[in-house]
C-alpha cells in the first residue's frame, strides 16, 4: 500500500493550488500533508512547512534526510547522481554552475547529454527527488497551471522554470552518508523503472557482500512485515533436501526438496521437490511445482509453474507462449498466470 493510500483526513492546502498538477491534499497521523499528483506528474509530495519533498521516480536507495533536506536555499533542491554519459539520455540532466550548487541548465532526456566538467564521460542526472521551499512550489505550480504551452511536467516544465529564475540548486548524492554503511555502498542508487533494472536491483541483494546491504542495523529499512511463519526447508519423499544458496528468502516460504540459487523469494512462495530456481525474482504466494525450472525470470504474485514446466530456459518458447521477455533476456510471468509444461 502506498503512503498516500494510508492518509486519514483531507486537509486544506497552505494556499489554493492549481488542479492541473495536484489532485488532492491529505493529512496523515504525523501532521505532514501528502499531495497526490495527477498521472501526468506521477509521484508524491510531502509537505512540512517551510519545505516540501517530492518523490517522482521508481528507485532504490538509502538517503539520510538531514543531508538532502538541509535546506539552505529558497526555491528547489534537486538530488542528482553521476551516471555514464551514454546512459544519461533517459533522465533529466543537471548542469551545475561554477559554485557547484546553482543549476544553470536542466535538460529533460536530452539526446546528447552534456558531460561533467573535468569528467566528460559522466553526466549528472536527476534522481527524481526534489526538496522545495513550499511557497516557491505553490507559486511555480500556479504559474505552470496558467501556462497553456506547458506540458505540466515536473521535470519538463516546473524545474526548468525555477532554473530560469535562478531558484534551483543541486544536491550531489555522492555526499550522502548513512550510519553503518561501508565505503563501497556510497552513492548506491538504482532506477528501477524497467524490467532489467528491477531485476538487476534484486540480484544486487543476492551477492555474498551486497552493495545494498539490508543487514545494516544502524539504518534499518522499516516496512510492513506480514505475520507469516519463518521460512522452512524440508526433505521431499526421496530425501532430496530443500536448499537456498546466495538467495534472499522471506517469511512464509517453503522450499521442499527444491534447489534455489541467486534468487529472491517473497512471502508465501513454495518451491517443490526436484525443481530448480536460479536467478529469479518470485513474488508473493507463487508456486513452483515438482521438476519445474525457473531461471532468469520474474514471477508476479500468485503464479503457478506446473509440474515439469520451464520458465526462462528457452526465450523463444517463452515468447511463443505470450510471456514478456525483456531486452536483457529476463522472462516475466504476469500475476495469477499458470505456466503449463
Amino acid at each position: 500500500m502506498s503512503w498516500a493510500a494510508q492518509t486519514i483526513a483531507i486537509a486544506a492546502p497552505p494556499k489554493p493550488l492549481p488542479r492541473t498538477l495536484v489532485t488532492r491534499v491529505a493529512k496523515n497521523p504525523t501532521g505532514l500533508a501528502a499531495i497526490a499528483l495527477s498521472p501526468t506528474a506521477a509521484g508524491k509530495i510531502v509537505v512540512d512547512r517551510p519545505t516540501t519533498t517530492t518523490i517522482s521516480r521508481a528507485e532504490l536507495r538509502r538517503a539520510r534526510a538531514t543531508s538532502v533536506f538541509g535546506f539552505r536555499y529558497s526555491g528547489v533542491k534537486v538530488a542528482a547522481i553521476s551516471v555514464p554519459r551514454r546512459d544519461a539520455a533517459d533522465f533529466g540532466v543537471v548542469r551545475a554552475g561554477p559554485d557547484g550548487h546553482l543549476i544553470d541548465a536542466f535538460l529533460e532526456k536530452p539526446p546528447d547529454p552534456p558531460g561533467r566538467p573535468g569528467q566528460p564521460d559522466e553526466a549528472l542526472v536527476s534522481m527524481g527527488n526534489y526538496v522545495f521551499d513550499t511557497d516557491a512550489l505553490v507559486e511555480a505550480l500556479g504559474e505552470d497551471a496558467a501556462d497553456d504551452g506547458s506540458r505540466h511536467s515536473m521535470g519538463g516544465d516546473v524545474i526548468p522554470r525555477l532554473v530560469r529564475e535562478y531558484a534551483a540548486h543541486v544536491y550531489d548524492f555522492r555526499q550522502n552518508t548513512v550510519p553503518g554503511a561501508e565505503p563501497r555502498e556510497a552513492g548506491y542508487w538504482r532506477e528501477v523503472g524497467t524490467i532489467d533494472s528491477y531485476f538487476d536491483a534484486h540480484m544486487d541483494l543476492c551477492a555474498v557482500h551486497p552493495v545494498f546491504n539490508l543487514y545494516n542495523r544502524w539504518w534499518p529499512i522499516l516496512t510492513h512485515v506480514p505475520p507469516d511463519p519463518p521460512a522452512k526447508f524440508a526433505h521431499d519423499d526421496d530425501g532430496q533436501a530443500g536448499q537456498a544458496i546466495d538467495s534472499v528468502v522471506s517469511n512464509g516460504v517453503i522450499v521442499s526438496g527444491g534447489l534455489v540459487s541467486n534468487s529472491v523469494l517473497s512471502p508465501g512462495v513454495q518451491v517443490h521437490s526436484r525443481s530448480r530456481v536460479n536467478r529469479a525474482v518470485i513474488l508473493n504466494d507463487s508456486l513452483v511445482s515438482r521438476h519445474a525450472v525457473v531461471e532468469n525470470a520474474i514471477l508476479d504474485k500468485h503464479v503457478i509453474v506446473a509440474e515439469g514446466a520451464t520458465v526462462g530456459v528457452d526465450k523463444e518458447h517463452d515468447r511463443a507462449r505470450g510471456l514478456v521477455v525483456s531486452s536483457g533476456g529476463v522472462t516475466v510471468v504476469g500475476k495469477g498466470q499458470v505456466v503449463p509444461p
